[in-house]
C-alpha cells in the first residue's frame, strides 16, 4: 500500500472483527473506527482487495460484511499479528528470567474454552516458550476446580462464572463476550430495527449444551412472556451453525463462538437483542497460597497480553 494508506495491519485487522460481529465500522464518531478514520481505512481496503485480486468485503447499505475470502484473509492477519506479538515478548525477556522457558505446565481447560480461547493462547505460549513441556486436560469447571485446589493443575482456563471458591483460588476474566442472537439469512429478524426477548416467541431454538451455556439460556427463556420451541439440543458448535445456517432455529450464544459461515460454507447473521443479556466471562485459574513455577508465571502473564474482547 501507499505510505499515505498504511495504517498498520492493526487498525485493518480491528475493523474486520467489528464487521464480524455484526456491528457496521463507520457508524459514527463514537465508534473507534468511525468517521474520523472511515476513508482512510476504505483506501486500504480497497488497496488490499486490488493487490489480492480478491473482494474481501460486500458493501452494502448498511455497512460492510466479509465475504469468505475475507474471513480467510483475516485468519491470517489475525496470525501475522500473534506472531510479531510473540516475537517482541520472546526478544523481551531478560535474560535472567530464562529458566521460564524451560519446565512443565499442567493445564486444565473447558470443553467451550478449549477450541476459541486456549487454542490462540497455548499457540503463542509455545511459539514464545518452546522447550517449557504443556501437558492439558479438558473437563468441567467444577472437576478442573478440584484438581487445582489439589495441587494436581498449575492453571486452568474456564468461564470464571463457575467458579466458587474464590477464597482458595485466584481468578482473573481474560474477556467478557456479549451473548448474541444467531440467525439465517434471509430471517425476518435481520432486518429489524431493533429485536427483543419477547420477538423470539415461537421460534425454533437451537440449545447448545456444554459448560454453563446452556443454563444461561433456559434462564433468559424464562423471561420470555411466550418460550421459544427447543428444536434441538447439542453438544457441538458447529452443528448449532449448520442448524441456524440452514434455517432450523435461531440461536443465543456469546459472540466468542461466532463464525459469519458453517461448515457447508452457509452464512449466518447475528444481531443484538435488546434487554438484559447475560455475558460469558473467560479467565484464568489457579492456587491461592502456592507458589507459582516460572513456567505458570509466563503463561498467565502471556495470557493476559493474548486475549482481547469479543
Amino acid at each position: 500500500l501507499p505510505d499515505d494508506q498504511q495504517q498498520g495491519p492493526e487498525h485493518l485487522a480491528s475493523a474486520c472483527e467489528e464487521v464480524v460481529a455484526g456491528r457496521d465500522a463507520h457508524e459514527g464518531p463514537q465508534n473507534p473506527h468511525g468517521r474520523g478514520i472511515a476513508e482512510r481505512l476504505q483506501q486500504s481496503i480497497q488497496g488490499l482487495e486490488d493487490d489480492l485480486g480478491v473482494t474481501l468485503f460486500d458493501r452494502k447499505a448498511r455497512g460492510l460484511e466479509l465475504t469468505h475470502k475475507g474471513s480467510l484473509f483475516l485468519r491470517h492477519a489475525a496470525q501475522i499479528l500473534s506472531d510479531v506479538s510473540n516475537a517482541r515478548m520472546a526478544f523481551a525477556e531478560d535474560a535472567s528470567e530464562g529458566q521460564g522457558a524451560v519446565g512443565r505446565l499442567s493445564l486444565g481447560v473447558t470443553s467451550l474454552v478449549a477450541g476459541y480461547v486456549l487454542s490462540d493462547i497455548l499457540s503463542r505460549f509455545r511459539r514464545a516458550f518452546p522447550q517449557a513441556e504443556v501437558s492439558a486436560i479438558e473437563d468441567n469447571g467444577e472437576y478442573l476446580q478440584h484438581l487445582l485446589i489439589g495441587g494436581e493443575l498449575d492453571v486452568a482456563v474456564l468461564l470464571t462464572s463457575s467458579v466458587r471458591d474464590r477464597a482458595a483460588l485466584n481468578v482473573e476474566t481474560l474477556l467478557v463476550s456479549p451473548t448474541r442472537l444467531w440467525l439465517p439469512m434471509g430471517h425476518p429478524l435481520t432486518d429489524a430495527e431493533a429485536i427483543s426477548l419477547d420477538d423470539l416467541a415461537g421460534e425454533p431454538m437451537i440449545l447448545l449444551t456444554i459448560d454453563e451455556i446452556e443454563d444461561a439460556t433456559r434462564r433468559l427463556m424464562a423471561a420470555m412472556q411466550v418460550r421459544p420451541d427447543i428444536a434441538f439440543r447439542t453438544r457441538s458448535v458447529e452443528a448449532v451453525r449448520s442448524l441456524v445456517a440452514t434455517g432450523a432455529g435461531v440461536a443465543l450464544l456469546p459472540s466468542l463462538v461466532y463464525r459469519p459461515w458453517s461448515l457447508e460454507g452457509d452464512r449466518i447473521a447475528i444481531r443484538d437483542v435488546s434487554g438484559d443479556l447475560p455475558s460469558v466471562q473467560v479467565g484464568l485459574c489457579w492456587r491461592k497460597g502456592a507458589p507459582l513455577s516460572p513456567v505458570a508465571r509466563n503463561f498467565i502473564r502471556l495470557a493476559q497480553g493474548a486475549v482481547t474482547e469479543r
